[in-house]
């Protein structure tokens, strides 16, 4: 089992909490992403650095993650492309895609970006704050628990 993180957008605190759980339960922790991402000295992380492009890491982490591997990302169809693999999608919220939620999410942000390009100001997502920090944490920890 490894845990992937869609590292470009990853908020630097859900990146210390993974570090510290990669420490504590020693899992490899790999950052994706198309920039170099600073990672403490550690066997149990690691980051991987793409080349410029849309969707570069997200298409790196699919060819890459295996089935019970764990998934970092608030991409919902990078989630959707993992979750057909087999694999586990969480988002920095501690939101968990599965193959029930899924679909929703996928129309709801096809709506939302077909809304947004007709003109439409409909604004972003709230700002992360500790409740979403707690959230994350604890699902990380409910999700390594049942995995091991």
């Amino acid at each position: 089992m490894k845990i992937w993180v869609d590292a470009d957008a990853c908020p630097n605190v859900i990146k210390t909490i993974l570090f510290r759980a990669a420490e504590r339960v020693q899992i490899e922790c790999i950052l994706v992403a198309n920039q170099l991402i600073a990672i403490p000295p550690s066997p149990w992380i690691k980051r991987h650095q793409v080349s410029q492009g849309f969707d570069e890491a997200d298409n790196y982490i699919v060819d890459q993650v295996e089935e019970s591997d764990l998934v970092i990302t608030a991409d919902i169809p990078l989630a959707s492309d993992v979750i057909a693999k087999q694999a586990i999608a969480i988002n920095p919220r501690g939101e968990i895609y599965t193959k029930e939620n899924i679909k929703q999410r996928l129309a709801m942000r096809d709506f939302m970006e077909q809304m947004r390009s007709s003109g439409e100001n409909i604004g972003g997502p709230e700002s992360f704050n500790h409740q979403d920090r707690a959230a994350f944490a604890n699902a990380l920890d409910k999700l390594l628990m049942k995995m091991r």
